[in-house]
């Protein structure tokens, strides 16, 4: 199983390494990482995706918790979320396929950030279905390059508080 896992850490030197320390010591292997400051300087979100079993998962996240600078642990695996990525993602572009490019770039959502006589750039936000889902139909133009953000996530509002679900 897929997990997403949210860490609020302390903002300083060595925290990362640590949580990437234990997840390597235990075998798993970190498929995104994103790390930023929140809305307080001295406070970091951590969010890895993590492949594996839901008992052995569920350890790690324990482990997770008991190290001193890690404030909080969330496993979004089984609660409603909302995750997204940016990619950026540079296609072969000749004049003759230019039209097509800015179509699906569109119908994606997504915008043209750069563009030079060969290549254009696509910059594209969304949840990782919707990345796969470009990168796929664009395989067949010639992606010379990727730049991916990693995944972000974040649990949904609770009830009682007013709730918007059909933003894309």
């Amino acid at each position: 199983m897929r997990h997403v896992i949210s860490a609020i850490v302390e903002n300083k030197p060595g925290v990362l390494s640590h949580i990437s320390e234990m997840f390597s010591s235990r075998g798993y292997n970190i498929d995104s990482l994103s790390v930023n400051t929140t809305e307080s300087k001295d406070i970091s979100r951590i969010t890895l995706f993590v492949e594996g079993d839901d008992t052995i998962l569920e350890q790690v996240r324990k482990q997770l918790g008991k190290l001193i600078d890690v404030i909080k642990v969330q496993d979004f695996s089984r609660e409603d979320h909302v995750q997204r990525e940016i990619m950026l993602i540079k296609v072969s572009a000749d004049a003759s396929k230019r039209t097509e490019l800015f179509q699906i770039a569109e119908v994606f959502e997504g915008k043209i950030v750069d563009i030079s006589q060969k290549d254009l750039v696509i910059e594209i936000a969304g949840p990782e279905a919707k990345m796969g889902a470009l990168i796929e139909i664009l395989r067949t133009y010639g992606i010379k390059e990727t730049a991916r953000t990693g995944c972000i996530a974040m649990a949904r509002s609770t009830k009682g508080n007013v709730e918007k679900r059909n933003v894309k």
